[in-house]
């Protein structure tokens, strides 16, 4: 297994683990008196109720990031919290018609406002966790004593707030637009790619063909042949290196 897979294997594991613990939290505490329905199925509705939410809030936040750039990074988990609440209420309000036998549509407000609650509290958890790490890799930083090589404010500016203190692990041009991805998520941003390589000229990475540029320690493996190359990322995607750039990055010990 490469470096990339294991990585991306061991983060969807770890979300796994967060996301049964959070539905067996709640399949315990037996809110919206959930408990009656006895175990194991307040579990299984609690625990499929987290999954569900946690697939739409992971699609919802990073689409507000995408359509709203400018807002706080707190903002595009309020929205992620009311995206989520949507499909859970109609699922939780089908759950109790079939239990029901009926359709009390007078319910379906009160449902919904008590899914948002829930909502709520979950996409607080993420926020409050991902803050964590943020403050975390702030001090790591303060303790070696060096800030790290940041792009300049124009490539920064372009990028929503939460990806501008992520890093950037590549770039590539689409069209008249630029993808950036980071270790934080990605953004697709108005920009020409020889704009945004030297707006990163700070950072050590480089140009590896007309429309790439990838991060150095991005880069997790590396494959040559024929006088091009081509570069495996971290989060395994596979860059190609053009016969133009493969010498300097050959000399530069890149492969």
């Amino acid at each position: 297994m490469t470096k990339a897979a294991s990585q991306t294997l061991r983060k969807w594991a770890v979300r796994a683990v967060w996301l049964v613990a959070l539905g067996t939290f709640l399949a315990i505490l037996g809110p919206y008196g959930t408990g009656r329905v006895g175990w194991p199925q307040v579990w299984v509705y609690w625990v499929g109720l987290i999954v569900m939410g946690a697939v739409v809030g992971w699609t919802a936040g990073p689409l507000a990031q995408r359509l709203f750039p400018a807002l706080p990074g707190w903002c595009h988990y309020v929205i992620a919290a009311f995206c989520i609440s949507v499909p859970v209420t109609a699922a939780v309000f089908a759950i109790n018609v079939l239990m029901a036998g009926a359709v009390h549509w007078r319910a379906l407000p009160v449902t919904w406002f008590f899914v948002l609650v829930v909502s709520g509290f979950v996409v607080a958890i993420a926020w409050i966790a991902r803050h964590i790490e943020d403050l975390r890799q702030a001090a790591r930083i303060a303790a070696s004593g060096a800030a790290p090589a940041r792009p300049s404010d124009a490539l920064l500016g372009k990028l929503p707030h939460p990806l501008r203190k992520a890093r950037i692990l590549s770039m590539s041009a689409e069209d008249h637009y630029l993808r950036v991805r980071t270790d934080s998520g990605e953004a697709l941003i108005l920009m020409r790619l020889s704009d945004a390589v030297a707006a990163c000229g700070a950072l050590d990475g480089a140009q590896v063909h007309r429309s790439w540029w990838v991060a150095r320690d991005a880069v997790s493996d590396a494959r040559k042949g024929d006088g091009r190359g081509t570069l495996i990322l971290e989060d395994g995607r596979e860059v190609p290196v053009s016969r133009s750039f493969y010498p300097a990055l050959r000399d530069a010990g890149w492969f």
